[in-house]
C-alpha cells in the first residue's frame, strides 16, 4: 500500500506540473464566477438558475473528462518515454501497483477538483436569489420547480390496441385501406392508427372531460404540495395567445371514477392558462390517498367553444427530496465518468503512444456523450444500411458508457428527482463491470510488456 501511495502523490505532483492543468482550473474559476453574475435566461429567477447550473455543471464536467484524459494518459506514457519508468521498476514495485498508484493519483486530483468547482456552483446557486433580490413570486416559483427533487409521474398508459386491430379490419374489409393510406404498409398503417386513437384520447370537445390514472403517488411531504404538469392547443386556431378554462378535478380514484366514498379531499378548481406552453396546477398533497391511487381529470367548459387538444399526457409531479441531496447525487454521477475515463486513459496508455491514446480516449468519450444520437440517427438509414448496422456498429455502441442518458443538468434543471438506486445502477453497469473490465485489460497488457530490450 505504500508503495501505491507513493506513485499516486508523484501522479498529483506531476499533474500539477502539467500546464494545461493550471489553466483548466483557472478558465474554470474565472468562468464559473462570471456565468453566475452575468447569465440572465429568460429573464425569470428560475431561468437564471436554471441557465447557470445547466452551463456551469456542464462546463465542469466537460472540463474536467478532458483533464481527467489527458492526466491519466500523460502520466504513464511520459514514465515510459523519458524512461523514468526504468528506474521505478528497479525498486521493489509490482507492475500492477504502479497503475494501481496512477489510478488513485487521478481519482484523488478529480475528487478535489470536483469538490471545489461543484462547491461554487452550489453556493452561487444558493445565494443567487438574493443577489438579484428577486421578487417573493419568483422564489417561490423558483422553490417549487427548481429547489426541489421531484419525482414525474406519468399516467398508467390505457391500451388502445384491441380498438385499434377492429378500425384496422373494419377499413380492410370495405377496401377503404389503401385509399386512405396509399402506399403504406400493414404495419405502418396500424402505427398511425395508434397515434391517431391517442390523439382522440387527449382531445376534449365542449363539455367533455377527460381522465387519468396515477399509481404509487407516494410524497415525501403529505402537507406539501402536488403539482399537474401539462401542455394544450385548441383545434382551428393559429395563433398561441389564446387562453383556454378548463375545469381541474384531483382526488381519489375510486371517487372520482367510481363515486366511492373517499377519506381525502377533491381538488376541484377552474383555471385559465395560454395554449402550446407548459403550465403546472399545484394542489395540497391531502387529496392523495393512502393507496397512492390517484386520479386527474379535466372538464373543458363551454366558455371555450372549442376542443382542447393535451398535447401530451399530464404528468403527477410532488417533492421526494431536497434539491441539495439532488445536487450530492449529480455530482457523484460526473465522478462516476471520471472514474471510467481515468481507468480508460490508463489502459489506453499501457500499450500506446500518447496522441494515439489521447484520439482513442476522445473518440469514446465521444460516442459516449452523443450515444443516444447514433443510436437513433441509423434507424433512419435504408433497410440494407440498418441491417449492417445493427450487426456491428450498434453492439460496439452499446458495449460504450452512455453518458448522455444519465445527463446530471437534466434532473437539477428540471427539478428531477434523481435516486440512489438509478446511481447504483449506474455505478454498478459504468464502474463494476465496464471501469474494472478496461482497467484488469490494461493490467494485464502492462503486466507482459516489454518496457526495455536487454542488448547483451
Amino acid at each position: 500500500m505504500h508503495s501505491v501511495w507513493a506513485v499516486a502523490t508523484n501522479t498529483i505532483k506531476q499533474a500539477l506540473r502539467v500546464k494545461i492543468a493550471a489553466v483548466f482550473i483557472i478558465l474554470l474559476m474565472v468562468l464559473l464566477t462570471v456565468m453566475g453574475t452575468t447569465m440572465t435566461g429568460d429573464g425569470t429567477l428560475k431561468g437564471r438558475l436554471q441557465t447557470f447550473v445547466s452551463y456551469g455543471l456542464s462546463l465542469t464536467s466537460l472540463l474536467l473528462c478532458l483533464l481527467t484524459i489527458i492526466i491519466s494518459i500523460f502520466s504513464l506514457t511520459s514514465d515510459i518515454d523519458q524512461r523514468q519508468i526504468y528506474t521505478v521498476l528497479t525498486k521493489p514495485i509490482r507492475r500492477y501497483q504502479i497503475l494501481l498508484g496512477k489510478l488513485l493519483g487521478v481519482l484523488l486530483l478529480d475528487v478535489a477538483l470536483l469538490v471545489l468547482f461543484s462547491a461554487l456552483i452550489y453556493n452561487i446557486t444558493i445565494y443567487l436569489p438574493q443577489y438579484i433580490k428577486a421578487n417573493e413570486m419568483q422564489r417561490i416559483e423558483a422553490n417549487n420547480e427548481f429547489f426541489t427533487a421531484r419525482v414525474d409521474l406519468p399516467p398508467a398508459e390505457v391500451d388502445a390496441t384491441q380498438e385499434v386491430l377492429d378500425t384496422y379490419k373494419k377499413l380492410q374489409t370495405s377496401g377503404q385501406l389503401e385509399e386512405m393510406f396509399p402506399g403504406m404498409s400493414g404495419k405502418e398503417i396500424i402505427a398511425q392508427l395508434t397515434n391517431q386513437k391517442k390523439l382522440q384520447m387527449r382531445a376534449a370537445e365542449v363539455g367533455r372531460d377527460l381522465l387519468w390514472e396515477f399509481h404509487n403517488v407516494r410524497p415525501a411531504d403529505p402537507n406539501g404540495r402536488l403539482f399537474i404538469k401539462f401542455k394544450y392547443d385548441v383545434s382551428g386556431v393559429g395563433s398561441s395567445d389564446l387562453t383556454v378554462y378548463g375545469r381541474w378535478f384531483i382526488g381519489a380514484w375510486q371517487f372520482i371514477r367510481y363515486g366511492i366514498a373517499s377519506e381525502t379531499p377533491v381538488y376541484d378548481r377552474v383555471h385559465s392558462h395560454s395554449i402550446r406552453t407548459f403550465h403546472e396546477i399545484d394542489a395540497p398533497a391531502q387529496v392523495v390517498p393512502k393507496d397512492g391511487h390517484l386520479a386527474v381529470g379535466f372538464l373543458n367548459v363551454p366558455a371555450n367553444n372549442t376542443v382542447v387538444i393535451f398535447s401530451e399526457d399530464p404528468k403527477v409531479l410532488y417533492k421526494a427530496d431536497t434539491f441539495t441531496a439532488n445536487f450530492v447525487r449529480a455530482v457523484l454521477l460526473i465522478l462516476l465518468r471520471l472514474i471510467f475515463l481515468a481507468c480508460l486513459g490508463i489502459s489506453a496508455a499501457t500499450f500506446l503512444s500518447f496522441p494515439v491514446a489521447i484520439l482513442l480516449s476522445l473518440m469514446i468519450f465521444f460516442i459516449a456523450s452523443f450515444s443516444s444520437f447514433f443510436m437513433e440517427s441509423f434507424d433512419f438509414l435504408g433497410e440494407n444500411l440498418s441491417s449492417i448496422y445493427r450487426y456491428t456498429v450498434r453492439p460496439i455502441i452499446l458495449l460504450m458508457p452512455q453518458f448522455d442518458k444519465f445527463n446530471p443538468t437534466k434532473f437539477l434543471v428540471s427539478g428531477q428527482y434523481f435516486s440512489w438506486f438509478l446511481l447504483a445502477k449506474v455505478t454498478f453497469l459504468l464502474i463494476c463491470i465496464k471501469a474494472i473490465l478496461l482497467f484488469s485489460l490494461g493490467l494485464l497488457i502492462f503486466s507482459f510488456r516489454e518496457i526495455a530490450k536487454i542488448i547483451i
